[in-house]
């Protein structure tokens, strides 16, 4: 039932768009371009999401609704968390048990439900990957495993590798995987949009739903709405997340505008794991204050959301910011669209049981202020605790007030800057 991934040139002949099949030379020259069959068969849709507002855009559902309902019948096994990440914050970490310990201690401390164990874990000294399952177990913290997804539709290196292209060698892994008492998969280069790939996306959630194990795609399409009809798909990368910074010293510079741009355009198709709120620089340096990178978990929706700093920057946190951390949600009920521009600004509405958690954050480098309406309260009575930026880029400055659906919040935005708010029902 794979089709192969498809998109619109960018070139607009006499203004009129055209559809794109993949490239020849992607996978490695794997695969073949157009997509064929044998009967029954459905091609997918074609979706064009269009409104009144910019509203009608960003709190769409329409990729997921018109894709297949969840052929998981047991869903009790599927739980979205949070989740600590190495990596970013030191390359060679996944390699080093003494080290993966640290960001378990951090999930741990903070109440994250994960950690993220990335690229070349098999190769690991001061100790191997059973004895950090054991940690962790003790820690009561979920540990998640990388996976290479090649195959001979990549060159890369990085291991594990050749476990996920082949069926029963992925089957017995994830087996196995199950046995050791891993929640999830990372599953990286996949390089590709020929049909081939397409298919081996929906053979590693088939295999991976029948051994009780969630999934993480990277180095990936963009979302298709693979979401609802396989519920252990928890995010896909498919998007210029923070590890830009690593490698990419354009992102300094881009990633304001950029992270204004997604919840209008990438966030909205499906789950984005763009690894958000890195305090500390990289090897490039940001520009986005450290209220805005606090907003980056509510603007932004992933079932698993990987924090891409270490451990000291969030353990040392201020009380209010490192409260918000812990307990701010990645599962939401509700979504409004509050205010915002692609580029220019946006403010978010999100709700988890009896809260709704605000977000926005500012893509420019002049200051804004922002007025927003707060009828979608109704008649509550709320206490709000606000997180903003203090005077300096990097400080932050929280307060706590009584609101009602009958004010209007008005809240200055700093160049580059953000600020969330939680609001709780008053008692």
């Amino acid at each position: 039932y794979a089709y192969c991934g498809s998109h619109l040139s960018q070139k607009a002949v006499d203004g009129v768009y055209s559809l794109r099949f993949p490239d020849e030379g992607e996978g490695d020259n794997t695969g073949v371009v157009e997509p064929s069959w044998t009967l029954p068969w459905h091609t997918p849709w074609r979706v064009v999401i269009v409104g009144d507002s910019p509203a009608d855009v960003v709190e769409s559902t329409l990729v997921t609704d018109l894709s297949l309902p969840s052929t998981v019948k047991d869903t009790s096994w599927i739980k979205p968390g949070r989740a600590s990440w190495s990596w970013l914050f030191d390359h060679d970490s996944p390699q080093d048990c003494t080290k993966l310990k640290q960001w378990v201690d951090l999930a741990a401390e903070m109440g994250w439900e994960y950690s993220l164990v990335d690229a070349n874990w098999d190769r690991m000294k001061n100790g191997t990957i059973h004895d950090l399952i054991a940690y962790a177990n003790g820690k009561g913290v979920g540990l998640l495993l990388w996976y290479n997804s090649g195959g001979p539709h990549n060159h890369v290196s990085e291991k594990p590798r050749g476990l996920m292209a082949h069926s029963e060698i992925r089957r017995e892994e994830f087996q196995t995987l199950r046995r050791w008492g891993i929640k999830g998969v990372k599953v990286d280069f996949f390089q590709s949009d020929k049909q081939n790939i397409i298919q081996l996306y929906h053979d590693i959630l088939e295999d991976a739903a029948e051994a009780h194990i969630m999934v993480n795609f990277h180095g990936c399409t963009l979302p298709r709405g693979w979401s609802r009809t396989y519920p252990h798909l928890m995010s896909m990368e498919a998007v210029r997340g923070e590890e830009c910074y690593s490698f990419d010293r354009r992102f300094t510079t881009e990633a304001p505008i950029h992270n204004v741009i997604l919840p209008f355009t990438r966030n909205v198709v499906g789950p984005m794991d763009y690894t958000p709120v890195m305090f500390q620089d990289n090897v490039y340096r940001h520009l986005t204050t450290y209220s805005h990178e606090l907003a980056l978990p509510v603007v932004f929706e992933s079932g698993w959301l990987h924090f891409a700093g270490g451990p000291k920057e969030y353990i040392e946190l201020p009380a209010a910011p490192k409260s918000f951390l812990k307990a701010v949600p990645v599962v939401w009920d509700q979504t409004k669209f509050l205010a915002g521009e692609p580029g220019e600004y946006v403010v978010l509405a999100r709700k988890s049981g009896d809260s709704w958690y605000l977000a926005g954050i500012n893509g420019r480098d002049a200051g804004r202020d922002v007025k927003l309406s707060l009828a979608f309260l109704g008649d509550a009575r709320c206490t709000m605790t606000l997180i903003t930026d203090a005077e300096t880029p990097r400080t932050f400055e929280s307060k706590t007030q009584t609101i009602t659906g009958q004010d209007m919040l008005e809240i200055p935005l700093k160049p580059y800057g953000g600020f969330v708010a939680v609001l709780t029902p008053s008692k």
